[in-house]
């Protein structure tokens, strides 16, 4: 077994003592792929993490979309130990894609610029993959950061449950390795999706083979007000309403809630958290009809629901930790 090498944060507890040959065989290559595209504030912490993993088996690659900021002068610096492309690209999708067509890795994961793993986060994923080769994949649990990288909250995530990826994204991005396989199985991500992304592909996963979920904190996501999650909310909810109307035909109440909440309010839902309000919940209505055209009888008695004094004390409180 190898030494943990301690550095910035505590090393994260394994599932087992040692990687053990279980069909994948002895120390399984682990090829990680990074997306960026002007984050020089970011991406040397983000290479870090990845370098001083004690895993001994990792292929590094950084997709890099055509950086202008100094983010490749950083990159040059650890050339010897990971491989950087630099070309356009049609956004994060399309870039982790291909960077996993150079890899060959049997466990795949893909980092964002701007995010980070925790020290033994690779040998975790390894060790309970290797433990549970009935899975496509495993997540563990992961920690929401600030810009200048101070801890906000633990992301919510939740056992493994296929049934609850339809009404919930419990799987943070960054804490999720998953077998080369499944991946290619899956059809990669879809590169018209611009922030749902990973909830489109967990989703397809699930289908294909159950994710094993492990307690250990694994990574960091970092929440920027100009990134992604904050600063496209209106993509971010429109695209997660979609993914869930294609794989499902259905958007439950919680998502059309929160939706409709944005389009009165415009609050953000995470640095200022949902309120609730009966203009809301009337308004809510109305756009879930809409959205849920053909099965506008099932969303009228899930709102109906959220109507009951007991119910919705629970509901509203579980809505404010999620959104």
């Amino acid at each position: 077994m190898l030494r943990v090498r301690r550095g910035a944060g505590r090393p994260v507890p394994s599932c087992h003592n040692e990687v053990r040959a279980c069909g994948m065989g002895e120390y399984p290559l682990v090829s990680i792929v990074t997306p960026v595209y002007n984050l020089v504030d970011f991406i040397e912490e983000t290479v870090l993490s990845v370098l001083n993993q004690d895993y001994p088996r990792i292929e590094y690659i950084v997709m890099d979309g055509g950086s202008t900021d100094g983010t490749l002068e950083i990159l040059a610096k650890y050339r010897d130990r990971l491989r950087v492309i630099s070309e356009p690209d049609r956004g994060t999708a399309d870039a982790v894609n291909r960077g996993f067509r150079l890899s060959s890795g049997e466990i795949f994961a893909f980092l964002n610029g701007d995010d980070t793993y925790l020290p033994g986060a690779v040998r975790t994923a390894v060790e309970c993959l290797t433990a549970h080769p009935e899975a496509g994949g495993v997540y563990g649990e992961a920690n929401w950061i600030t810009e200048d990288g101070r801890l906000i909250r633990r992301y919510p995530t939740r056992p493994f449950d296929p049934v609850l990826l339809a009404h919930e994204c419990y799987i943070c991005q960054p804490a999720c390795f998953l077998r080369r396989e499944i991946f290619l199985k899956a059809g990669l991500l879809d590169p018209d999706l611009e922030c749902a992304f990973d909830y489109d592909l967990w989703i397809r996963v699930a289908r294909l083979a159950p994710l094993q979920k492990t307690d250990a904190v694994l990574a960091n996501s970092r929440i920027r007000l100009a990134g992604k999650t904050l600063g496209q909310r209106r993509r971010v909810f429109r695209e997660a309403l979609s993914v869930l109307k294609r794989h499902y035909g259905y958007v439950p109440f919680e998502w059309i809630y929160a939706y409709t909440a944005f389009l009165i309010d415009h609050r953000d839902q995470f640095f200022e958290p949902l309120r609730p309000s009966l203009t809301k919940l009337l308004a809510s209505l109305a756009v879930g009809v809409g959205w849920n055209r053909g099965r506008a009888l099932r969303f009228l008695r899930e709102w109906v629901r959220w109507l009951t004094p007991g119910s919705a004390v629970r509901h509203w409180r579980r809505l404010r930790q999620r959104f």
